[in-house]
């Protein structure tokens, strides 16, 4: 792979913790070259990528609040294969984001969470016409992908399953979208969950959490301190089977974004999920 051509990359959200995270990992790769590093954090503009991410030299790719003329250089780069945009940005923005990089022919590969179905149908429809490659991607873990797949194996025997996922307090959206995820994957098999015993009344409006798909219920907590954590629990008649992912430091979503990269220039439309991929 080295003697190709380095696979140009945008990073959206570059000064955020995933973002320092993935300038370190795109420098460190070598069928890799960091083309620009976007962001809206005025105290930030200007400032030299590699040293906002902690490396040991400067990359000489400023920090800049440009997305549009940064798409269109990197566009206009015809000597070099197709772009990729990374986007670790916010629920409010990154909706317009991807459809601003597929118009400029830029594959998004996206870690933002907070997108609708509607949002998700819309980006489909627009990456297919466009014939451009769109990756979105609710958790970059093996870990993750594997805890799902235990859950779908577990969800055959099991009626009743509530998810919990953690996260840290600057998160803004809730239920996060690995949450729902795994909620819409359990739901796949087309069977109810949790049918009612008793009739619930709640006493404080969410104390049952929020529900999703054939009655999967999902809890969430934000707290300082937290990562990124999940659990499925499974319950039944004198056991309980609880599945659980936690997230020790975010280095561990890295191989996950480093094969969307190079994955979504072989796409023509868009693929939700890492499992897709792997």
């Amino acid at each position: 792979m080295t003697n190709q051509t380095p696979i140009p990359v945008i990073i959206n959200g570059a000064a955020g913790k995933m973002g320092r995270e993935v300038i370190k990992a795109v420098t460190q790769a070598p069928d890799l070259t960091l083309m620009g590093a976007i962001d809206t954090s005025p105290e930030h503009q200007g400032q030299d990528a590699g040293e906002l991410a902690g490396l040991s030299e400067p990359l000489e790719v400023p920090i800049t609040n440009q997305l549009e003329p940064m798409l269109g250089y990197v566009a206009g780069e015809r000597q070099l294969p197709p772009g990729v945009i990374v986007d670790f940005t916010h629920p409010d923005s990154v909706y317009d984001n991807v459809r601003s990089a597929i118009a400029y022919g830029i594959r998004p590969v996206v870690g933002t969470t907070g997108l609708s179905s509607e949002q998700i149908q819309n980006l489909a429809d627009f990456a297919e016409k466009a014939s451009t490659g769109c990756l979105i991607i609710p958790n970059f873990s093996i870990g993750m992908v594997l805890l799902q797949q235990a859950a779908i194996a577990a969800s055959q025997y099991f009626d009743h399953v509530e998810i919990i996922e953690l996260h840290h307090n600057q998160k803004a959206d809730a239920p996060s979208g690995t949450a729902i995820q795994t909620a819409q994957l359990l739901a796949e098999l087309g069977k109810p969950f949790n049918q009612a015993l008793v009739e619930e009344t709640e006493k404080l409006p969410g104390a049952r959490g929020s529900v999703a798909e054939e009655g999967v219920r999902i809890h969430s907590v934000r707290l300082p301190g937290l990562i990124a954590h999940q659990e499925v629990i499974f319950g039944a008649p004198g056991q309980i089977y609880t599945l659980r992912h936690d997230t020790s430091d975010r280095s561990c979503y890295m191989p996950g974004v480093l094969l969307a990269i190079r994955k979504v220039s072989q796409l023509k439309s868009l693929v939700y999920g890492l499992e897709k991929i792997l």
